[in-house]
């Protein structure tokens, strides 16, 4: 009753634009409005055996048995699609961000022998083994350490302008060819935040004047970034040179489970910077 009350007070204080519920887009809606910026969108197909024989190989079942069971199908068809695109091999460093207590770091090394490290926001501050307390955008971490990265299902999290600082921390942790992976990417016809009520205005989210908020009874999380066109470009593809990004629409996730819900992922290559092609030259002309 109280809790009813609440969210009744709380959203008619709310600030226009708002809805209660989630709005649905349109796939194609999205994709063509992608298409309007000169942005294209990839079509990739998961192949359901490799899915499985990942699944298995990674023992969500028998080691993680705790983990998300209710939406395990999910959060395994993310981790095997960040490794797939990732290409995960014994020379990678990766580092799992806003990784919370996800086994993907684990699963990872012991697949593919490659160094992992885990970040999150919620971990002791510093680096202390193989685990790296800080905040996404402002990562204590040498530049150009890192090989890959990836995050699953937490970058709609970031709020206010931490999606755009995380973008620039990337580019700085990633070696060049390096590679970051972001499953799922929440695209919309509309700039939206979801939130629950109940979790956002008690810890005192703000959201972006020129964003739909999304009042979804129940969900539990105080923020989720859905980014139209416009916003994608100008808060993710075009906030640094140094990375290049290719984004891909997951065309039969549902063949791996009816409650899958991913869509769309995001790959970032990281290229050198004019300022490193300058001092490769410049190294190259005092060594003759």
């Amino acid at each position: 009753m109280i809790e009813n009350v609440l969210r009744v007070y709380r959203y008619a204080r709310l600030r226009r634009p708002k809805r209660l519920g989630w709005e649905i887009s349109d796939e194609k809606e999205i994709i063509e409005a992608l298409g309007s910026l000169g942005i294209p969108v990839q079509d990739v197909v998961v192949r359901v055996d490799q899915y499985k024989d990942y699944f298995d190989r990674a023992g969500y079942s028998t080691r993680y048995p705790t983990y998300y069971p209710q939406s395990i199908a999910e959060k395994s068809l993310e981790h095997f699609v960040a490794q797939h695109l990732l290409q995960m091999n014994a020379t990678d460093v990766y580092v799992d961000i806003a990784s919370e207590g996800s086994p993907a770091p684990e699963i990872y090394q012991r697949l593919y022998g490659c160094r992992t490290y885990a970040q999150d926001l919620s971990y002791e501050p510093g680096l202390h083994g193989n685990r790296i307390g800080s905040d996404a955008a402002s990562i204590p971490w040498p530049a150009g350490a890192a090989s890959k990265m990836a995050l699953h299902c937490s970058f709609e999290h970031f709020e206010g302008a931490s999606d755009s600082g995380f973008i620039r921390e990337a580019a700085r942790v990633l070696c060049v060819g390096g590679k970051i992976v972001i499953v799922p990417l929440y695209l919309a016809s509309r700039y939206a935040v979801a939130t629950d009520l109940l979790a956002s205005r008690a810890n005192g989210v703000r959201f972006e004047r020129d964003a739909l908020v999304m009042a979804v009874r129940g969900w539990g999380n105080r923020h989720g970034r859905f980014y139209d066109a416009p916003h994608l470009a100008s808060r993710v593809l075009g906030v640094t040179k140094e990375l290049i990004f290719s984004i891909l629409r997951i065309v039969n996730a549902k063949e791996v489970d009816g409650t899958v819900h991913a869509r769309f992922a995001l790959v970032g290559t990281r290229i050198e910077s004019s300022g490193e092609r300058n001092r490769q030259s410049s190294d190259r002309r005092a060594a003759r």
